[in-house]
């Protein structure tokens, strides 16, 4: 049978599913945009066009049916026998995404789509798009890429099995950079990355070596029915924790949320938290979802709680054993119901605005926050002045902590019982925070797509906030454009790295992960 024959003949057995599967495996090759490729003849003919197929290198071809396991079509096409031993065109890159796609379901197809829905554009969402065209979708928006598998990594690691097959092909593209000279410089854990590109003088990053990284306190609050101050339900605000709790657990915390908490209940659970012995962790981190007021959040009942009210009870007077340890905080919720207003900026520094379709304005419920000042019923703001009990603050007189000595401990030991806190709101005093429905609040979602993309980086998380405040200010909503400005502040001593998780995550994700109830600190 001539090599054109041999052609139509595939072209005839092969099915559409079986085009675009080839097409997928070309792409490298091509190089250009596969979605038009309409039959396998139409591939065929660009892939001589290129020289990379033809009667004298049938390789390809015959490559391309061994991948997609037509065995039998090799086989009446004499093709079984030819395989080159200097040209692999297909890259194993390309081959590793169709191993995958075969392997994964329905099911887990659409576990995949839900924890893209942030990433990707609804089109590339729908029921009828496959498991190869959403990997197409992932690389066109940089989140896959041959030297770039850790949010495919994240997303299948609770499948063994496809997890293992990921490893194996960073193993074996390792031994090849290794032979080959061609070192992969990128970090492959926090120590290295806490090494690359910095001076030996740079003090090092927060000891983060404990088993357990620390707990992940969530005060997740919806239901303001109770609420006197007419505060609409936090309608979106699951979809927040449950990325929060996925992207947490990875990072090594163990994660326990309080749902729909009073002020009371807030201010009691943080007790909680602070009397827990935290000696054998790293850090703690504690996020509150809720409607708030400027420097506060409310509880369920309407009655405000004072951000200084929740970090002082970990502090290192009141909670011993997080002193030196990072305390982190994330506040998603409103500090005002200010809009914040777009100003120009230079030429040089240009602006690509992400448009959402759906958002919750300052009209809209749950964003519409009416705020009160520091006389409001309920907030109760009281300032800690030199007399405030057990904190004894002295300031530059005779006695200041310059001119102190001590035999019994050192010097060196001694550290304010403020440090090592930082607070990352997700806007700034007086203005609103924006939450989809849908989605989840724009500070949320880009704070933890952005842990998930820079933590393997090596990035602090100082970086990784600068990364999500510039993320968020160029979001804007179509009606009224309403923009937002997160916002941190900190008295961290140095850089907080986390490890780059390594192994597949404990629990399976499942959607009760994200939208099932929560338990109780």
């Amino acid at each position: 049978m001539e090599f054109r024959e041999k052609l139509l003949k595939v072209d005839q057995v092969l099915n559409s599913d079986d085009t675009k599967a080839l097409a997928f495996l070309c792409k490298d090759i091509l190089k250009c945009d596969i979605s038009s490729v309409e039959s396998p003849i139409d591939l065929f003919q660009r892939l001589e066009e290129k020289d990379d197929l033809s009667e004298d290198q049938p390789y390809l071809l015959a490559d391309l049916l061994r991948v997609i396991e037509h065995f039998q079509l090799l086989r009446e096409l004499d093709l079984n026998s030819t395989m080159s031993t200097t040209v692999n065109p297909i890259t194993p890159y390309r081959k590793l995404l169709y191993e995958l796609s075969k392997d994964i379901g329905q099911k887990e197809l659409k576990i995949l789509k839900f924890l893209l829905r942030n990433d990707l554009q609804r089109s590339a969402l729908e029921l009828n798009v496959s498991t190869l065209e959403v990997f197409l979708e992932m690389e066109r928006k940089d989140l896959l890429s041959s030297s770039n598998l850790f949010r495919l990594e994240q997303i299948l690691d609770s499948y063994p099995v496809l997890w293992k097959k990921i490893q194996q092909f960073k193993d074996s593209q390792g031994k090849i950079a290794q032979e080959t000279g061609l070192v992969d410089l990128r970090p492959r854990s926090s120590s290295d990355a806490s090494r690359r590109g910095k001076d030996q003088t740079d003090p090092l990053p927060y000891p983060m070596k404990a088993q357990q990284r620390g707990i992940c306190w969530i005060v997740n609050n919806f239901d303001f029915s109770r609420s006197p101050r007419k505060h609409e339900n936090r309608e979106g605000t699951d979809i927040d924790k449950g990325r929060l709790s996925l992207v947490f657990t990875w990072l090594g915390f163990q994660v326990e949320v309080l749902r729909d908490a009073t002020r009371d209940q807030m201010l009691s659970s943080m007790q909680q938290l602070a009397r827990k012995d935290h000696s054998g962790m790293d850090c703690v981190a504690c996020v509150v979802l809720s409607h708030g007021l400027k420097g506060g959040v409310y509880g369920v009942d309407g009655e405000g709680v004072r951000l200084e009210e929740l970090t002082d009870l970990l502090n290192g007077v009141r909670c011993a054993s997080l002193r030196g340890k990072p305390k982190l905080f994330f506040i998603q919720a409103c500090q005002g119901n200010k809009k914040e207003q777009a100003v120009p900026v230079p030429a040089d520094r240009p602006v690509n605005p992400k448009v959402h379709d759906q958002t919750d304005g300052p009209s809209s419920p749950g964003v519409n926050i009416q705020t009160d000042g520091p006389s409001s019923p309920g907030v109760n703001i009281q300032t800690d002045g030199p007399s405030s009990p057990g904190v004894n603050i002295q300031t530059d007189g005779p006695s200041s902590p310059g001119d102190i000595c001590s035999d019994a401990v050192v010097a060196s030991e001694l550290l304010p019982s403020t440090a090592d806190f930082l607070t990352a709101m997700a806007t700034t005093p007086s203005h609103v925070s924006v939450r989809l429905k849908e989605e989840g609040s724009w500070f949320i979602q880009s704070l933890c797509q952005n842990l998930e993309q820079l933590v393997p980086c090596g990035q602090d998380l100082v970086s990784i906030l600068t990364k999500v405040n510039d993320d968020v200010s160029q979001m804007f909503k179509c009606i009224g454009g309403c923009r937002q400005m997160p916002q941190h502040s900190s008295s961290l001593r140095t850089r907080v790295v986390f490890p780059v998780p390594e192994g597949p995550f404990i629990h399976k994700v499942t959607f009760d992960d994200f939208l099932g109830e929560e338990s109780t600190v």
